[in-house]
């Protein structure tokens, strides 16, 4: 046998890893609407550039009539995202339903060691039934493997899941340790048990989206960060996410010039029509993010969990920051527990990946409620505290209007380690909303007046014009400057170019104790 015939055996053998389970169930993946994972590869990828790795990997179980799985069930190996080095696995649905078993994971286990060794991004595309049954506890153990990794590479490299069929048990938890999970809307599920053992052990009948789609993830449980409505659009998204985020914890997020160059001393008038001054009337942050923001892109992260906290990345100047504002438009802007827990974590991963935070800030306080205080909003809010304290990136913070009790001193104050901390001439800034505290500070002059509404209307504006302004608190250094709305996209600009190479250390320590 010479060479010739060698190089034949070796490509019938790479083609019937790249065959997978076969035609029939490439067929069977395509009617239900779902690509191989070996298409979603090339859709992600920047063209020609992906190369496998551990192709001829086999499993060494034999038990229970197992057969062969080639490429163990999963395509592993390396490529580029806009020319940028990324490693990853796609899980294969036609060979066992994508199941992990020992291999399988000793083939996402040496590539993701390979990702932190270089330090560039993992990326999962998960499409995996669970556990291989028939491997017994070896498949366990190496979901173990696969979950150590994802939390010792946990801030040393962004780790990205993407959610492409139905993920159950063990499957579910490594995406629920990365950084960010994108799933695919009608295809794609998550849940730890599925509809047949719930209706079996508790009698509840449910159906596997109504239980663990996309909509539930991304609306309700807060699982999912991001949803699309096919597999080529969450898999440009991945794309899109990437070109935002630094290659691991040692390196700063890429420059991109902006299409539209403008001078930062262009003063931005909208920005005077979208903020009402009135305190009780309305309006969407995500307005103010596109004025000041270079070409108005913003990629929102969790768009539809907690509506009332508004999170995600863009650009100024060319630079990646990452974004927390609060949305007047959803329960006045209050923070709640679903809110608290959404901002602590996308906060902790812009320090860990060298983002500046801008944080826009409109807030009437912590919501009150029953629900709220037996839900653990104590714990929750302390988050937000907890997440801004320890990071040590640049913290900028713009106080739009109203800036009240403790959500004020949670949400980036000087206190609490704050840079720069800017206010618009509208900003009112207090223990609480000038209403309630005139109703208590004035409390006996109101009740023994000859017209109690009119002297509580005049000791409101009495106290907001006393201390409810910027300016006591610009007296004092809590705000560094009162701004020009208009001037917030220049001097942001401004900030962040002083603050490039800030340097910060923190106490030395294991780490520290975050209230989960």
């Amino acid at each position: 046998m010479d060479m010739f015939d060698k190089l034949d055996i070796m490509e019938e053998r790479r083609e019937k890893v790249r065959l997978g389970g076969g035609e029939d169930r490439i067929e069977a993946q395509h009617a239900k609407g779902k690509l191989t994972a070996r298409e979603r590869i090339d859709l992600l990828l920047d063209e020609d550039t992906f190369v496998e790795i551990n192709p001829f990997t086999e499993t060494r179980s034999a038990e229970f009539g197992m057969t062969e799985a080639p490429g163990e069930g999963v395509v592993t190996g390396y490529g580029k995202v806009d020319g940028r080095l990324v490693f990853l696995f796609a899980q294969d649905f036609t060979v066992f339903g994508g199941a992990l078993g020992e291999m399988h994971a000793q083939k996402i286990a040496k590539v993701m060691d390979l990702a932190a060794e270089n330090g560039a991004p993992f990326i999962g595309l998960n499409d995996s039934g669970g556990a291989r049954i028939q491997e017994g506890v070896l498949s366990l153990d190496g979901y173990g493997h696969i979950f150590y990794r994802n939390s010792i590479y946990s801030g040393v490299i962004p780790q990205i899941s993407v959610i492409m069929g139905p993920c159950a048990g063990g499957a579910v938890y490594s995406p629920a340790i990365t950084d960010f999970v994108f799933m695919v809307e009608k295809t794609s599920q998550m849940f730890i048990t599925g509809p047949k053992v719930i209706e079996s052990v508790t009698g509840a009948k449910i159906n596997a989206e109504d239980l663990g789609g996309a909509r539930v993830h991304s609306s309700v449980s807060g699982n999912a960060h991001f949803t699309a409505s096919s597999e080529e659009e969450v898999l440009q998204e991945v794309r899109k996410l990437i070109s935002y985020l630094p290659p691991n914890n040692e390196q700063k997020p890429p420059v991109v010039e902006p299409k539209e160059k403008k001078p930062l001393n262009e003063r931005i008038d909208e920005l005077l029509e979208v903020v009402p001054v009135d305190g009780t009337k309305v309006y969407d942050v995500r307005k103010v993010l596109t004025l000041i923001l270079d070409d108005g892109e913003f990629m929102e992260v969790q768009p539809k969990f907690a509506k009332n906290i508004v999170n995600g990345f863009g650009r100024i100047n060319g630079e990646t920051v990452g974004i927390v504002a609060n949305n007047p438009k959803m329960m006045a802007g209050g923070l709640d527990i679903d809110s608290s827990d959404k901002c602590s974590r996308f906060i902790r991963f812009c320090d860990c990946f060298n983002i500046p935070i801008i944080t826009f800030e409109d807030v009437s306080g912590f919501i009150p409620g029953v629900q709220q205080e037996h839900g653990g909003i104590i714990r929750h809010g302390a988050k937000i505290l907890y997440a801004y304290s320890e990071a040590t990136v640049p913290k900028i913070t713009v106080i739009l209007r109203k800036a009240f009790g403790g959500a004020y001193v949670a949400l980036n104050s000087k206190a609490i380690g704050a840079d720069l901390v800017f206010a618009w001439p509208n900003a009112e800034i207090a223990v609480m909303g000038p209403e309630g505290a005139a109703n208590i500070i004035f409390a006996k002059e109101i009740r023994e007046s000859d017209d109690p509404e009119a002297t509580r209307a005049a000791k409101i504006q009495e106290y907001r014009e006393r201390f409810a302004n910027p300016y006591v608190a610009a007296a004092n250094g809590i705000v560094d400057d009162v701004i020009d709305p208009r001037d917030t996209r220049k001097s942001l600009a401004n900030a962040l170019d002083m603050l490039k190479n800030k340097k910060k250390s923190l106490p030395k320590k294991k780490h520290g104790n975050i209230p989960l």
